[in-house]
């Protein structure tokens, strides 16, 4: 426990001593590019805020190519400045193009923070997920068909419960439907159930037929 949290440590100071020098050495830069005052201590806020969104989505696992773009971007600004505050820039007299770049960085590390924190998640991502009043049409097995029951010989006298005529048309195409299926002549059970009507009144619709 006592090895592991020395470790941590060690890579805390580390990151303390890197991220101090490397605010220095871009604070450095930008002030002798012109950037005086406040302004040059935005510029360091800019490049590790850049640096830590492309971080986390490196760490993220999605368009990892964008991450690693504005990674290497936000990199290169900081390992610039560390190497050209070294004695390899005259920071007394700092060329018009280093100018240029120091002027521009905040419309890029904008753009990029904007395309790391709000782009649109990857194509595919949201293809499981259901609109509100949307459902998805999934196949479905049909309804087992009920056992064959014994025909039922309709009865002479005239059945008690009155049935509509569009009720009885509509039942003998369904009979007629079933007997083309299966051969064998609809009973009142499965006339019921395919109908939707009481007994009895399933009853009555099978004598007509």
């Amino acid at each position: 426990m006592r090895a592991q949290l020395a470790r941590v440590d060690a890579v805390l100071i580390q990151a303390v001593i890197a991220a101090a020098l490397s605010f220095a050495h871009l604070h450095d830069v930008a002030s002798a590019a012109g950037q005086d005052g406040w302004k040059a201590w935005a510029y360091p806020i800019s490049v590790d805020l850049l640096l830590v969104a492309a971080w986390r989505r490196l760490r993220s696992g999605e368009a990892k190519a964008a991450g690693w773009c504005w990674f290497v971007i936000a990199l290169a600004a900081s390992l610039g400045a560390n190497v050209a505050t070294a004695g390899l820039l005259d920071l007394d007299q700092v060329p018009a193009w280093l100018r240029i770049l120091v002027a521009g960085w905040p419309a890029v590390a904008f753009l990029g923070g904007t395309l790391l924190a709000h782009s649109a998640p990857p194509a595919g991502a949201n293809d499981d997920v259901e609109e509100p009043g949307e459902f998805k049409h999934e196949n479905v097995a049909p309804d087992p068909e009920p056992p064959e029951q014994p025909a039922i010989e309709p009865t002479p006298e005239r059945p008690a419960v009155p049935v509509p005529a569009a009720l009885v048309e509509h039942a003998r195409k369904v009979a007629a439907e079933h007997h083309t299926r299966t051969g064998a002549p609809i009973d009142a059970p499965t006339l019921r159930a395919r109908l939707g009507v009481p007994a009895p009144m399933a009853e009555a619709i099978a004598a007509h037929l």
